[in-house]
């Protein structure tokens, strides 16, 4: 029998790995109804859906490796970044989706109670919330609705050499802002926010990415905590944070 590998687990899904097969737990069907059907539209390589017997679906694993890690520098190429971006824009021009997603009000909403608790529980210094809150707003504003894949973490892009040969994790896809995808591929990479922009092939609001990083990471931190994961570590949320200023 092949060892069991505990990829990721916490409150709400966990996702276990054995052998070249995913299996992911999630407590919310709704959730994995969003990201089968997310896979089944996607003009992009997603992993082969072997079974689903709720609440577990099994999928294939892919070939090649992350991009890259939050908190970690990358060692993926600027050709396979650029090759990222160029996927992140076929999503992009793909026909909506047929659910929503949030709205500029609940977006604005969630960031107002996001940044009291954090004011309030004295998590972050005021003026580092204060002034991410300010630069966050810039991605309030209206926007055109694109397929996004609304978690398009670095760590979700798979690459062998300079290609992609998949992206994972779509449960939170939807209709939204395409330059919110942009802006969580490269968070605490912004480095590469030239290779990913040169591969997407067309012209964006830099200030608005900027103002995402902001409000991503604002959104985040308190999930964070109540889930066990570190916020504070090199290169991540808090950094990010800094990094505005």
């Amino acid at each position: 029998m092949e060892a069991v590998e505990l990829v990721v687990a916490h409150n709400e899904r966990a996702t276990l790995r054995v052998g070249d097969v995913f299996l992911k737990v999630d407590a919310d069907q709704a959730r994995t109804d969003i990201e089968v059907e997310a896979m089944a539209l996607a003009p992009v390589p997603t992993p082969e859906v072997l079974w689903r017997k709720p609440p577990v679906l099994a999928l294939a694993a892919l070939p090649g490796t992350a991009l890259g890690r939050l908190g970690e520098p990358s060692t993926a190429s600027p050709a396979a970044w650029a090759a990222a971006g160029a996927a992140v824009r076929r999503l992009h021009d793909a026909p909506l989706p047929p659910w929503p997603g949030r709205s500029v009000d609940e977006l604005a909403s969630g960031l107002d109670d996001e940044c009291a608790w954090l004011l309030a529980n004295d998590v972050l210094p005021a003026d580092l919330v204060t002034r991410n809150r300010r630069i966050a707003g810039r991605a309030l504003r209206p926007w055109t609705p694109a397929f996004i894949h609304g978690d398009l973490q670095v760590a979700h892009i798979f690459v062998a050499g300079d290609e992609v040969t998949g992206v994972i994790d779509w449960s939170e896809a939807s209709r939204g802002d395409a330059l919110f995808d942009l802006a969580v591929l490269t968070l605490g990479h912004q480095e590469h926010l030239g290779d990913v922009l040169a591969g997407y092939g067309t012209d964006v609001d830099l200030d608005v990415i900027r103002a995402w990083w902001s409000l991503r990471s604002l959104l985040a931190v308190r999930w964070l905590i109540e889930h066990g994961f570190d916020p504070n570590s090199p290169g991540c949320e808090f950094d990010v944070l800094r990094s505005q200023l």
